[in-house]
């Protein structure tokens, strides 16, 4: 994770009531600079302030529509990321059973040790810089000594149905769960979220400000949008927050495997 992104180290909860504060507050803000300027208005410029405020609601959908499909992407593909790790180890459990008894047991006991270590590092959030760290050093270890021992297998069966197959096994093993904590660390920009947000505001200031021109105050339905638009952020950003928010890559598939 990027240190110098602010938003990140916030929960979705806190970003979403904030915005929705902002977002009223905004909105009242609006409503009274167009009352304060309500009688020096004519109809020409309340016509192009409603204009305005088409296009302004035009924009935010579109940014709304493009940044809800980038973050759930990275769902996606960490959900497939998991799911191709969990296939690469299941490989190598099955190809384990070509070694020889005393080999195939060694390598279930080490292969079982590293489908445990990923449970558990799949449950910390990435925030715990220092525990995921001690969490990877392990998987490294692991994965050193599952290669050692393929090496030393090599020795005493070079036959690429047993030990190759073996091998190439291991091999996409350790390349999918690089993938994955490569996948893990991407996430939607922060000055793609900022620029949401700022459209978001500005949308409903200018919607309070064509109220106050009109001097008409239009209460529950700011506060339904408000609430809307602030669900949708948190279903965004929630999406982006790997590890943390309500909306998990669920595990099952990996626990499957032990």
């Amino acid at each position: 994770m990027p240190q110098e992104e602010i938003l990140y180290s916030y929960s979705s909860i806190t970003i979403t009531l904030i915005l929705f504060a902002l977002i009223v507050l905004f909105n009242e803000f609006g409503f009274r600079i167009g009352r304060l300027v309500q009688n020096r208005t004519n109809d020409e410029i309340k016509s192009l302030t409603g204009s305005l405020q088409a296009s302004i609601l035009g924009l935010l959908a579109l940014l709304l529509g493009f940044t809800f499909s980038m973050s759930m992407q990275r769902y996606n593909d960490r959900s497939m990321a998991l799911i191709d790790e969990a296939n690469a180890i299941g490989s190598s459990q099955l190809r384990a059973q070509l070694l020889n008894e005393k080999h195939q047991h060694e390598a279930k006991l080490l292969l079982n040790e590293y489908i445990d270590l990923r449970i558990a590092v799949g449950t910390i959030d990435l925030t715990r810089v220092k525990e995921r760290r001690t969490y990877n050093k392990q998987a490294a270890n692991l994965q050193s000594k599952l290669w050692s021992l393929a090496v030393s297998i090599t020795d005493e069966d070079p036959r690429p149905v047993t030990t190759g197959a073996f091998i190439l096994s291991l091999n996409d093993t350790f390349d999918t769960q690089s993938k994955r904590n490569a996948l893990l660390q991407m996430h939607v920009p922060e000055v793609v979220l900022l620029l949401l947000f700022i459209v978001f505001i500005a949308s409903v200031g200018i919607i309070g400000y064509s109220s106050g021109l009109n001097n008409r105050r239009v209460v529950m339905p700011t506060i339904l949008i408000a609430f809307l638009i602030s669900m949708i952020v948190f279903i965004i950003i929630d999406l982006d927050r790997p590890k943390r928010g309500l909306i998990q890559v669920k595990q099952d598939i990996m626990k499957e495997l032990r």
